[in-house]
Order: C-alpha cells, then sequence, then structure tokens
C-alpha cells in the first residue's frame, strides 16, 4: 500500500466515526512491514472517555493484537498532527515515525484545544489556571517505588 491509501484509510475511518457521533474528525492507522495492524477513529464522545483519540485506540489495537506494548518497527498515520498526549503515547509506545494530515494549528482552527496544553508543557508548568500540581506524601509513595526497584519479577517499559 503506498502511503495515500493509508491516510485514504484514516481519513474514511474518522468520517465513519463522525457520521456513528463517536468523536472528531481524527483517524489513525499502525502499520508494520507494510501491513496495517490496526485502524482506529476517535470515540471520546460515544465512550465518554477523554482520552479515546484515534491515536490512543489505534495503539491500543495495536498493542493487543500483537501482544507488547512495544512497538517498534511500527510507523503511525494519522488524519492530524498528535496533540501532546498522543505524542506521548507514540513515544512510551516506541513507534518513530509518524505520518500526519492536518496540523494542530488546523485543528484549533475547527475549535480543538491544544495548543494551552503545548504552552503549559512547554513553559508554563505553574499555571494554576490551567492545573494545579500539588505532591503530597512522597514517602509513602516511595514504598510502591521501593517495591518496583526491588522486585525481581518487573518487565521494564
Amino acid at each position: 500500500m503506498q502511503k495515500k491509501d493509508i491516510m485514504d484509510l484514516c481519513v474514511n475511518k474518522c468520517k465513519e466515526g463522525m457520521l456513528n457521533s463517536e468523536g472528531g474528525p481524527f483517524g489513525a492507522a499502525i502499520v508494520k512491514d507494510g501491513k496495517i495492524i490496526a485502524i482506529a477513529n476517535n470515540t471520546v464522545v460515544s465512550t465518554n472517555d477523554p482520552t479515546a483519540h484515534g491515536e490512543i485506540n489505534a495503539i491500543r489495537q495495536a498493542c493487543n493484537k500483537l501482544s507488547t506494548f512495544d512497538l517498534s518497527g511500527c510507523e503511525l498515520y494519522t488524519t492530524s498532527e498528535p496533540c501532546p498526549m498522543c505524542m506521548s503515547a507514540i513515544i512510551w509506545a516506541n513507534i518513530s515515525k509518524v505520518y500526519y494530515g492536518c496540523t494542530v494549528k488546523d485543528a484549533a482552527n475547527i475549535g480543538f484545544r491544544d495548543e494551552h496544553i503545548l504552552s503549559f508543557l512547554k513553559n508554563d508548568c505553574n499555571n494554576k489556571n490551567i492545573l494545579d500540581l500539588e505532591q503530597i506524601d512522597k514517602s509513602n509513595c516511595m514504598t510502591a517505588f521501593e517495591m518496583w526497584t526491588n522486585s525481581q519479577n518487573k518487565t521494564n517499559y
């Protein structure tokens, strides 16, 4: 399959999702060795799950299908430049190549609000109007970290 053919599938998938009132215009596919492993659309509205972006749904499907959390060697195609959450999930999944159609600015022009999140993450992490971060009870939480550190049965990721 050509890149454009895969992007066409992403566009068709997100249009299908929009017609079914599942979510916004975001579709994604994960490809490995030239084969589509997963294709998904945004389902934020239908699932009442703010993390159910097309990219996240595709990552979940691919991980399930391949029985791994490591998608090294996979490529992700998406109708829009990934938001900060999706970008983080892509990096956590070890996907090293992303093809996207529309930009974050294009998404902002139709009402999606990535820019304030990007600003917060880049240089405004103390803006309590966006998110109030407060550390509490570190010593108690460290007991779980110590348990992980000492575990012989852990799987690093």
